[in-house]
């Protein structure tokens, strides 16, 4: 138990973020020390060669900065498949086509319904960027989908479809264009999922289909060597990615960012341990819960995850040359 002293930390006008996470390791305090674990983990986890790689998140990061970072780990094809909500889909189609504007929690939000503006935490949204916005781009694509004969989709196909019609800043588009597959189990709770029950309202014979992601994510799972996991924000995206790896035995990698707490029993709150118990993570697996908010953490560790991406590309050239 006593192994390990407590360091501290040095800090100079030369210091990246990666060297100083990578310092936190021996800092001794407190969350400090869980995002040098989180970061250790995710860096294992891209160089495993053997391991498919899960994303989730919620709906709420994609209408902040944070998409850009969500975004560019897809076009680096760091992850190999998505769970995610329809409210990241919503998001994601509005901003290829307007924008969003940053605000204030302390705002008047009887004002900015008075003014036809949505509030988002910090985030404002005009009501014109939003819904009627979504609707129409989503309805065209369908009714392109439809005249090509196609009469039933999953989420993950709809998601490809609209994501060939977005542009460079999305992530569906990044995500269609590297064959990198999309789940959004509750795609009924959005914009997108209203438009698609809409559009079957006027085209009887058209459907959904979700068992068709799940034959997909059944054939993951139960072919995949490794898995591992960085979720952000918990919900359905965290408990369906922990679910379909319990049928695997577990995650072997898992990172968890929440601001949730553990005391009401809630899932978004469970740390990643707790899922141990159920089989959705292995007992022998690198996990950690990193506790933050994770529009600040999730940038820097980005960096290092990255620096670790770059340099098994760099590995893999060495070992060829050699």
């Amino acid at each position: 138990m006593l192994e390990r002293k407590v360091k501290d930390l040095s800090v100079t006008d030369g210091s990246d973020a990666c060297s100083i996470i990578a310092e936190m390791l021996d800092a001794g305090g407190f969350t400090a020390r869980s995002l040098a674990i989180a970061s250790r983990i995710l860096e294992s986890m891209l160089k495993d060669y053997g391991c498919f790689r899960f994303l989730s998140f919620v709906g709420a990061p994609i209408a902040t900065g944070l998409r850009g970072v969500i975004r560019d780990m897809l076009k680096e094809k760091m992850f190999d498949a998505v769970i995610t909500t329809c409210g990241a889909l919503d998001h994601d189609i509005a901003r290829c086509s307007a924008d969003y504007y940053t605000g204030d929690f302390g705002m008047d939000d009887n004002m900015l319904a008075s003014e036809r503006i949505h509030r988002l935490g910090s985030v404002l949204i005009p009501l014109a960027n939003y819904g009627p916005l979504i609707e129409k781009r989503v309805y065209n694509i369908l009714e392109e989908v439809y005249s090509k004969g196609v009469r039933e989709v999953s989420s993950s196909e709809i998601c490809s479809t609209i994501g060939m019609h977005m542009d460079e800043s999305s992530f569906l588009y990044w995500a269609a264009r590297n064959n990198i597959h999309i789940f959004v189990p509750g795609i009924m709770d959005g914009a997108v999922g209203t438009q698609l029950w809409l559009f079957a309202q006027r085209h009887r014979d058209f459907r959904l289909n979700l068992f068709r992601d799940a034959d997909l994510l059944a054939e993951i799972v139960f072919k995949a060597e490794r898995t591992g996991a960085l979720m952000l924000g918990g919900g359905i995206s965290k408990h369906h990615t922990l679910w379909w790896n319990q049928f695997r035995g577990g995650l072997d990698y898992a990172v968890y960012i929440t601001t949730a707490v553990e005391y009401d029993g809630s899932l978004s709150g469970a740390l990643v341990r707790e899922a141990i118990s159920w089989g959705k993570v292995k007992q022998d697996a690198r996990q950690v819960t990193l506790h933050g908010e994770v529009t600040v953490l999730m940038p820097f560790l980005y960096t290092c995850m990255l620096r670790a991406w770059k340099g098994r590309g760099e590995s893999e050239v060495e070992e060829s040359s050699g």
